[in-house]
């Protein structure tokens, strides 16, 4: 139920925040808005205010803003109505409304960090011996060591920092090292070989090779209160790195860096919410804003359906001077459909994979 709660929450927010993009650059240039929806398909509630109905419908996954001749040539537009047609605006305009959905989403996550930072303060990593991991199969664990212990000398050498910890180990040249371990408040002496093992980044790319225990640190922040202007510009800096993240990420699965069963869908995003919740309100709203990103950086690619595509065929047609042929957008509309139906039912397919081998212990 806190999956299922924190997840209409969740994407309620980001929807919303999608389609307020799209609506007010519309409103923006003058052009009318028929529909206002959260949810695709079947209307569960509505109310129309002024010229616009704004909806709650059926299926929940996304949404949408109905425009008056949205769409080109499938209504005729009496001249005295196509100042506030869709279809007879100017490409940049069009470009401007079609844009508003993703820009919205990213500057969304600028808004949630600048409140989190501004509030809770700016998140500085702790520097700490503590041990967070233990490597399955690893050196460390074949010694004994367990995740909570804390490093407090290697060979003889007090260590202070986890970089002193990793540079006793990297030097070590494969000799057994001694390490002096609090645990529960009492200390001990372990005794372990370093073993020779591949360096990964945060795609999992081999970056090299070293002497290593299979241990990694715990993970522990502080919050270090912000002015107004060290939390904004944190909020951008923040944004930029998760832009810049998401893209990595695209092109790591693309070269298959990332296999493809790493990818999720409703129901893994279902359970990520509601873990983050449960660590809390913090965790939850740093959740929201790496999705806002995710979202506004998705819809950007040049996917017919997406925006980025519509942005794609308005470039085209800003060059041209013509839009592009009907038989050509209902093709290439087509194709961004059966793409986008076919990366669904594979999400979904990874989701109850999952699901099944949790279910199954394997």
């Amino acid at each position: 139920m806190n999956s299922v709660i924190s997840f209409v929450i969740v994407l309620g927010v980001l929807v919303f925040v999608h389609e307020f993009g799209h609506f007010l650059f519309a409103k923006l240039f003058g052009v009318r808005v028929l529909k206002f929806s959260l949810g695709f398909g079947n209307k569960v509630v509505g109310r129309k205010w002024g010229e616009t109905e704004y909806l709650i419908s059926a299926f929940p996954l996304g949404g949408y803003v109905k425009m008056f001749g949205e769409i080109q040539g499938e209504d005729e537009v009496p001249l005295a109505e196509q100042s506030r047609s869709f279809s007879h605006k100017p490409v940049w305009q069009r470009f401007g409304i079609v844009a508003g959905g993703p820009v919205f989403n990213l500057l969304f996550a600028v808004v949630l960090f600048f409140g989190m930072f501004f509030f809770a303060g700016l998140p500085e990593p702790v520097d700490t011996t503590v041990i967070g991991q233990v490597g399955p199969g690893s050196a460390a664990e074949k010694a004994g060591i367990k995740p909570g212990d804390q490093v407090l000398g290697i060979n003889g050498q007090e260590t202070s920092s986890w970089e002193q910890v990793s540079e006793a180990i990297r030097q070590s040249g494969g000799r057994e090292v001694e390490l002096l371990l609090e645990r529960d408040g009492e200390q001990l002496t372990i005794r372990a070989v370093p073993a020779m093992d591949k360096i990964k980044n945060l795609f999992g790319e081999e970056v090299g090779e070293r002497y290593m225990l299979g241990i990694t640190r715990m993970d522990g922040v502080s919050y270090q209160e912000a002015t107004l202007r060290e939390a904004l510009e944190g909020a951008f800096i923040q944004t930029w790195n998760l832009i810049y993240l998401t893209i990595m990420g695209i092109v790591k699965i693309i070269e298959r860096v990332i296999p493809a069963s790493e990818l999720g869908g409703p129901i893994r995003i279902a359970e990520l919410a509601g873990q983050q919740m449960e660590a809390g309100w913090l965790n939850l709203l740093y959740f929201m804003g790496l999705l806002s990103v995710n979202l506004g950086v998705l819809n950007l690619l040049p996917i017919p359906v997406l925006d980025g595509g519509h942005l794609v065929f308005l470039t085209i047609e800003g060059i041209r001077r013509r839009p592009l042929s009907n038989w050509a957008m209902e093709v290439s509309q087509k194709v961004g459909i059966f793409l986008l139906a076919s990366l669904m039912i594979f999400v979904f397919y990874n989701d109850i994979f999952r699901l099944v081998q949790r279910w199954l212990g394997t």
